[in-house]
């Protein structure tokens, strides 16, 4: 399965769902989108499972590697 990277703990925070919502939209059909965030992006994943249709929410996994980083795999339908 291929895999876009987004390392966003140097992006404002402001602009980190636009630009979330952006690259997850210009994947294909079975790819994923990888971020790497200062936080555990929790309240983004309700996000997308609210209102992303292409999201495929049970296919997510989040993993702590250290403090102040998580890697979340948020793949597409």
């Amino acid at each position: 399965m291929a895999a876009t990277t987004l390392d966003l703990r140097d992006v404002p925070p402001a602009d980190r769902h636009p630009k979330i919502h952006d690259t997850f939209e210009s994947l294909a059909s079975g790819e994923t989108l990888e971020l790497i965030n200062d936080h555990e992006p929790k309240p983004l994943f309700y996000e997308m499972q609210a209102e992303v249709a292409s999201f495929d929410a049970d296919g997510y996994e989040v993993e702590r590697r250290g403090p102040g980083e998580f890697v979340a795999l948020l793949p597409k339908k």
